[in-house]
């Protein structure tokens, strides 16, 4: 126990007191469990609902194209990554008028669930320790406890909890299917038709912390860029710091891919 951060000391504390509970899986979990089983655990261990955080994308992309839309001549970089939000807000402050006014996938995903299922604790369950930040600092009126896939992990480990195989059986409450690619650089602007919107000058795609600090650099130089769809850490979420695994980012890739398409 005294290995576990305190975010999953707090779920643990929330699980043995039979807390309502909902969980909110990010798109980039087929990474490190096996689709429909991690769903069956989360349900077995204390949580009544299971929602995918793809849903809330499918509103961010919803945002996205209305602003576009509304405002054809502004320009745009996308909120989804917290570590690029603090990036602009600490480093470029000049650029805070170009983030996009949106929810993130997070963000929207807890105003669903707020709806859906009023009086329970939502828990975000994802690659990001930054989402702890943007959680706890940016919306705490949402009420959000953000973990790692670590986390949750460590969570399973403490509490000796092992699959069954009829946790392979499990279903989410409430999922989405499109913006599973979310997690995979440009998975927001393929998901959202950006790509087909767009010529190639007019958006770009970007993820790594070198090229994100020299693209934010060169954003006020580049007019003709409409859409920047940026996430900091290399090949996208797939590979944030929330995440233990021996895979290639391209086996990591491939397996985000292989979940969307089926």
């Amino acid at each position: 126990m005294e290995n576990l951060s305190p975010e999953a000391k707090q779920l643990i504390d929330l699980i043995d007191k039979k807390e309502k509970l909902v969980a909110m899986l990010a798109p980039s979990f087929v990474v490190v469990f096996e689709p429909m089983q991690v769903i069956g655990m989360l349900k077995r261990i204390g949580f009544k609902y299971v929602i995918e955080v793809a849903r809330g994308a499918e509103e961010t992309n919803k945002q996205l194209l209305a602003l576009m839309k509304l405002h054809p001549d502004k320009r745009y970089i996308t909120n989804p990554c917290p570590t690029v939000v603090r990036t602009i807000r600490n480093r470029f402050p000049q650029l805070i008028g170009y983030l996009a006014p949106i929810d993130s996938p997070m963000v929207a995903t807890a105003k669903i669930t707020a709806k859906k299922y009023p009086g329970f604790k939502k828990v975000f369950i994802g690659p990001c320790a930054l989402k702890k930040l943007e959680a706890k600092e940016d919306y705490p009126e949402l009420d959000i406890l953000s973990i790692t896939y670590k986390d949750l992990q460590d969570i399973f480990a403490a509490k000796n909890f092992t699959a069954e195989e009829k946790d392979k059986k499990a279903k989410f409450d409430i999922s989405a299917e499109d913006t599973r690619l979310y997690p995979i650089s440009g998975g927001l602007a393929q998901s959202s038709g950006v790509i087909k919107k767009f010529t190639d000058p007019e958006y770009d795609v970007i993820s790594g912390p070198e090229l994100v600090a020299k693209t934010l650099q060169e954003f006020l130089n580049k007019p003709e860029l409409k859409v920047l769809d940026i996430l900091n850490c290399d090949g996208g979420c797939i590979n944030g710091p929330g995440i233990v695994s021996a895979d290639s980012l391209d086996r990591r890739r491939q397996k985000v891919i292989n979940y969307w398409k089926n």
